[in-house]
């Protein structure tokens, strides 16, 4: 038999009637309409109040020093001293870094740093959207490289 609109049903024990509370003691559901008897939660919206024991509890349930954490991520920092040990010298875009491993991910964009004490000797072409301190775009031009925004 092939299955049409017409002979569609659900699977057997897939549909079960409803439970119809509150409507009075001849239905076996009435008086306490199956919540049991008395206390907090057999009150409508009675376990949601357990939660809430006023002002004065929820403020001390919050850390004193919160803090503030950016929705906005940071970009990958990468020293002159570790490019220049990694990547001859030749152009550098971001794609390169990660294809080298230099960098984790490219989300939030790269970023060189200068390297304290380090003298750059290797000539470097940084284009791509390569965010660059001012310090590491010195040392690059210093060495005979450029920097292409």
């Amino acid at each position: 038999m092939t299955i049409s609109l017409s002979n569609l049903k659900p699977a057997p024990g897939a549909k079960h009637r409803t439970k119809i509370i509150g409507r009075g003691n001849a239905s076996g559901h009435g008086t306490t309409a199956t919540r049991g008897s008395k206390g907090q939660r057999a009150r409508t919206g009675g376990r949601q109040g357990l939660r809430v024991k006023g002002m004065k509890r929820m403020l001390l349930a919050f850390p004193k020093i919160g803090g503030f954490r950016s929705k906005y991520g940071k970009a990958a920092v990468l020293t002159l001293a570790r490019l220049a040990a990694k990547v001859p010298a030749a152009a550098v875009t971001p794609k390169i870094l990660l294809k080298l491993g230099l960098v984790g991910g490219l989300k939030n964009g790269v970023k060189i740093v200068d390297s304290r004490g380090f003298k750059l000797e290797k000539k470097y072409e940084i284009s791509g959207g390569i965010a660059i301190s001012a310090g590491a775009k010195k040392k690059i031009e210093q060495a005979g490289g450029r920097v292409v925004a």
